[in-house]
């Protein structure tokens, strides 16, 4: 393997520059870029044996999503993405090739989405791990959608269909299934590669969502981080979760039902989201032009806390990834 500067000269003349916001990308000990506005920042851990292993994702896969999961959290806020910046932590089995596989990974992505990788930083480690840093952009604060936003009597929706990365997730690990070959190959995709919903965001931000958070650490999880930071209780009926084809398939054969899956099992980066009852129509066809159509779930209540209800309005005791409560127990691959 080459040394350090040898490594980030070979890494830098891989990234591309995409628009004139920034001023210098590397080669300084920081990047320079041009700011109006208001910008949003996001920052992101990936450690193998908790959020990831070599074993059922290649390096390439892996760069591209933890770039994906950074830029999904400023689709939630409606945020248009800008820089993002990559530190990796280097174990000896993973050399010069692997760093750069797994760099390609993530500039294929952000080639996608017009980010431009400004650098980030080398170290070694006893496990390879990657931290991303996103940053994005609005004219004002008024056009950014938080968490504190909801209030009672809110609708709940959410976009796309759930389930997908954790019944993909389970298949990785199985390796066996009795599903239809295209069905499989989609729902493994939605593990390894997720898309981050940046056009949905922004549109569901102009549309009049309220409040709105990405979905990484399941619903059951991330819809109470809705509720605490807004001061409302959210109600959802579990049998209108929209899911993925095939994950009911999946979860019938780990134990589980497609809903406790859907709710759970998280990495789908499907938007929840907020918003008054008369923005329903105008949410719809914005989220439709922006290449994903919404269901709506629930509603939001006086109170606080969440309410899984089942067919028959009783709750169901669900619970998303929380990794210090899981520091002892399974890793994150394994949760699904």
């Amino acid at each position: 393997m080459s040394g350090e500067f040898e490594l980030i000269a070979r890494i830098r003349s891989a990234l591309a520059r995409r628009g004139d916001r920034v001023l210098r990308a590397g080669g300084d000990d920081a990047a320079l870029v041009r700011v109006e506005g208001i910008s949003a920042t996001s920052i992101d851990a990936f450690v193998e044996g908790v959020h990831f292993r070599l074993a059922t994702t290649s390096l390439g896969d892996l760069g591209h999503k933890c770039l994906a999961a950074s830029l999904s959290d400023l689709a939630a806020m409606g945020a248009i993405a800008g820089e993002a910046y990559l530190a990796l932590g280097l174990p000896p089995n993973v050399g010069e090739r692997e760093a750069l596989e797994l760099v390609a990974g993530a500039e294929r992505l952000a080639a996608e989405t017009a980010v431009t990788i400004c650098g980030g930083d080398l170290t070694v480690a006893n496990e390879l791990f990657v931290v991303v840093t996103a940053v994005g952009y609005a004219e004002s604060e008024d056009v950014l959608v938080t968490r504190a936003g909801a209030g009672a009597g809110d609708l709940v929706g959410v976009t796309g269909r759930l389930g997908g990365a954790g019944a993909g997730l389970i298949l990785l690990e199985r390796k066996e299934h009795g599903l239809p070959v295209d069905v499989g190959e989609s729902l493994i995709e939605r593990q390894r590669r997720p898309l981050p919903l940046l056009d949905a965001g922004r549109a569901l931000a102009g549309a009049g969502a309220t409040a709105m958070i990405d979905l990484s650490d399941g619903l059951a999880s991330d819809a109470e981080r809705i509720g605490e930071e807004s001061g409302v209780a959210l109600e959802i009926e579990l049998a209108r979760l929209p899911l993925d084809e095939g994950v009911d398939a999946v979860a019938e054969a780990v134990g589980r039902t497609g809903i406790e899956l859907a709710a759970s099992a998280g990495e789908d980066y499907e938007l929840l989201f907020t918003a008054g009852a008369a923005a329903k129509e105008e949410i719809e066809r914005a989220a439709l032009a922006a290449g994903t159509p919404v269901t709506w779930i629930g509603r939001t209540l006086e109170g606080d806390g969440v309410r899984l209800l089942d067919e028959s309005g009783e709750p169901r005791p669900l619970q998303g990834w929380d990794h210090l409560a899981r520091r002892s127990s399974s890793p994150r691959r394994e949760r699904a």
